[in-house]
């Protein structure tokens, strides 16, 4: 993304509705209220300096790629994740983030979509100061956590309100937040294998049908494969107590092919055998 010196007029194209004042902060302007036209420009400002975004090359677009994939599955009821939805986060900026969730519900105060809850940049060495102002502005408007994903040195950090700097967390750590409805394994966030790891986690805790169904499958499965081991294991017993009982010597070797076999109809087979054989060796003879 290159950064031009000039100035853009600072009013917003159709502006229309209230301005949101958040006590402490300021107002500010409705988050659709644009300086920019979306869709139809690459353009965003940041604290009043056009920025011209450009399509990202392959580390930056692979990663917010995985970005998305794995935030969307951890959306929680109610939320809404989206990918460079362009915001007014201030009088002087107008931006999207990578990714970001908000709620569902529009803004009471202002009938607008709701402000974002949560943010994400991926943030390559070019961008690391622009990344920088971005979580700023979004800190300033209210967006409640703000994390980058850094390619350069895998990381990814979480922005501090009160050190006004990233924050690295733990690779072994997650994300957890009422947006979510699984925690978010950091790792997750820069490994596309755990990615997969994670979203089939977060499927599940979603009660995903297809998964549910798969899974009951699974279960019916295996009672089934239960009950038909038990019977077979049944069988093989009772067939070595009627030996017994009749008093006829079974080898180590037939007791384990008796004892191993998990084919009902042949041990049916050998049951009935057992009854009328002079030997053990006459029961398992084809």
């Amino acid at each position: 993304m290159d950064e031009k010196r000039s100035l853009y007029s600072l009013k917003a194209p159709g502006a229309s509705g209230p301005s949101q004042y958040l006590p402490g902060r300021g107002s500010f302007p409705r988050v659709d209220d644009h300086l920019v036209v979306p869709e139809v420009t690459r353009d965003e400002i940041i604290d009043g300096r056009r920025m011209v975004a450009h399509p990202a090359s392959p580390p930056h677009a692979t990663r917010q790629c995985d970005l998305d994939y794995v935030v969307r599955a951890h959306v929680a009821p109610g939320y809404v994740s989206a990918s460079d939805l362009l915001t007014r986060f201030g009088e002087k900026s107008d931006f999207a983030s990578d990714n970001c969730i908000y709620t569902e519900a529009a803004d009471p105060s202002t009938g607008a979509r709701s402000l974002e809850e949560i943010a994400f940049e991926v943030v390559s060495t070019q961008s690391e100061r622009k990344a920088t102002k971005k979580a700023i502005e979004m800190q300033r408007r209210g967006v409640r956590r703000i994390f980058g994903v850094f390619i350069k040195r895998p990381r990814v950090c979480e922005w501090s309100a009160e050190s006004q700097s990233w924050q690295p967390l733990e690779a072994g750590s997650a994300i957890e937040d009422r947006c979510l409805v699984a925690p978010l394994a950091v790792a997750a966030l820069l490994d596309a294998a755990v990615a997969d790891n994670s979203v089939a986690e977060a499927l599940i805790a979603k009660g995903n049908p297809v998964l549910e169904r798969r899974e009951a499958a699974a279960e019916a499965k295996g009672e089934a494969r239960g009950e038909a081991r038990g019977e077979a294991k049944g069988k093989a017993e009772g067939i070595l107590e009627i030996l017994a009982a009749r008093g006829l010597a079974v080898s180590p070797a037939q007791r384990q092919e008796i004892l191993g076999c998990q084919d009902l109809d042949r041990l049916t087979n050998w049951l009935h055998r057992a009854v009328l054989a002079s030997s053990a060796d006459e029961i398992t003879a084809e």
